[in-house]
């Protein structure tokens, strides 16, 4: 985690002081869950409530001499208890605390990133409604193909996000698990009566079978679920720079007027904000290679994979939200050139129409190979400079046959609205 990237919510949700505090929260819940089965005396739970100590310099200071975490987190959060320290911790291994938080801190990050991906979506739903009929080129290997709206792109772009956003919901609710099933996860020094009551407290679903740990399966669906998102950020994001291009201009990311775009250029306004989108992505790719990793341990655990997480959660799910937030910001400040959209359309004086043409020629009687071949050829007189334009191009083949409604630009919106009733805006 870098603070260039790392949003203040993520700096919170992912420091010492909230880890350690989601330890303790465990560790009081098992105390409260033995306690409601009569297993050790009653308000045990709440003398360690009221004399844990969370410090977290006195914790890194016990851990750098015991060499353990969670025994460093021990020493410190008993130091001042009575008699009910006995029970602390009783029956449990590291991970049952470690892997139990840990499940609330990743569902609390999605619920971060989900939050933030909805104003993303309200921004883009907006920005899609507002262009629904706004004329622009489609391209196809990056060559002109036939027109479209950039309301019916924008609305594309929202439908990636949505989709985003209902798969890192579901795999939140998935890794929404917890485990206090002791050393190897059968349960000998904790019942699991124990595991019950504290999920439930937790607000976590107990794990259905688990070793040492909870199966890293979870953990890599959920940065899975991440690296889609952001490549669908970074969808969005080649698009806006694509458009940008000096030589099409359709489309600008925000550029204040205080802004610079080069130390060397001072005309130049460069898509920084996408570019850093794209590069971004390519991070939390990897950290999904990383958690796809840690799937596979020795036996009932090995330790490999916690030092893997201890990087990727925090920055992927910080650079998630990161993302969204840039995003969001760029597509509210997006400057949309209309004029230059349908300038665009025409560039190529009429070839854009073609598979209407071809269509034509067809409905007049033509095959579909000999009309094909007519406005191919045509089509390559004016790539060529040899014709003025599609039109005239077509008259030394076509005659005087009438093919005016073939080059009518409506044509292609006829079903824009159709395709925007499939989508609603929800609040």
């Amino acid at each position: 985690m870098i603070d260039r990237y790392t949003p203040e919510c993520m700096k919170k949700l992912w420091s010492d002081e909230a880890r350690y505090k989601r330890w303790l929260e465990v560790e009081l819940a098992v105390m409260e869950a033995y306690e409601a089965l009569g297993l050790i005396p009653k308000g045990y739970s709440n003398q360690a409530r009221k004399n844990a100590i969370l410090d977290a310099k006195a914790i890194s200071e016990a851990e750098s001499q015991v060499g353990h975490d969670v025994i460093g987190f021990l020493k410190v959060a008993t130091s001042k208890m009575g008699d009910e320290a006995r029970y602390f911790h009783y029956g449990l291994t590291s991970s049952d605390v470690v892997d139990t938080a840990f499940s609330m801190a990743i569902v609390e990050s999605a619920n971060c990133i989900i939050s933030k991906m909805h104003d993303l979506m309200k921004s883009t739903f907006d920005l899609a409604q507002r262009y629904k009929h706004t004329p622009v080129i489609g391209r196809t290997h990056g060559i002109h193909a036939e027109p479209t709206t950039f309301g019916l792109k924008v609305l594309n772009w929202y439908d990636g996000i949505s989709m985003g956003e209902e798969r890192l919901a579901t795999e939140a609710k998935r890794i929404g698990v917890g485990k206090i099933s002791g050393a190897v996860g059968n349960y000998a020094n904790v019942p699991p009566e124990v595991e019950k009551l504290v999920c439930e407290k937790l607000h976590l679903v107990p794990a259905r079978i688990s070793t040492q740990i909870l199966p890293r399966a979870l953990h890599a669906g959920y940065m899975s679920s991440l690296a889609i998102i952001a490549s669908e950020f970074e969808r969005i994001a080649t698009e806006i720079r694509n458009l940008q291009r000096t030589e099409i201009r359709e489309v600008q990311e925000p550029f204040s007027k205080t802004q610079r775009g080069s130390s060397a250029m001072p005309h130049k306004k460069n898509p920084v904000n996408c570019e850093r989108i794209v590069g971004l992505s390519r991070v939390i790719r990897g950290y999904a290679l990383s958690a796809m990793e840690d799937i596979s341990l020795w036996h009932e655990r090995d330790i490999s994979h916690s030092s893997v997480e201890r990087v990727i959660f925090p920055d992927a799910t910080s650079l998630v939200y990161f993302m969204a937030d840039q995003l969001d910001k760029m597509i509210k400040g997006l400057v949309v050139d209309e004029d230059r959209m349908r300038a665009n359309i025409y560039m190529t004086n009429g070839l854009v129409f073609s598979e209407r043409v071809l269509l034509k020629l067809i409905e007049n009687g033509m095959s579909r190979e000999e009309a094909y071949l007519i406005v191919q050829k045509a089509s390559m007189e004016v790539w060529n400079n040899e014709a003025s334009s599609l039109k005239e191009a077509l008259k030394a083949y076509v005659g005087d046959m009438n093919l005016d409604d073939a080059f009518d630009l409506s044509y292609y919106f006829k079903h824009v609205d159709d395709i925007f009733k499939r989508f609603e805006w929800r609040n």
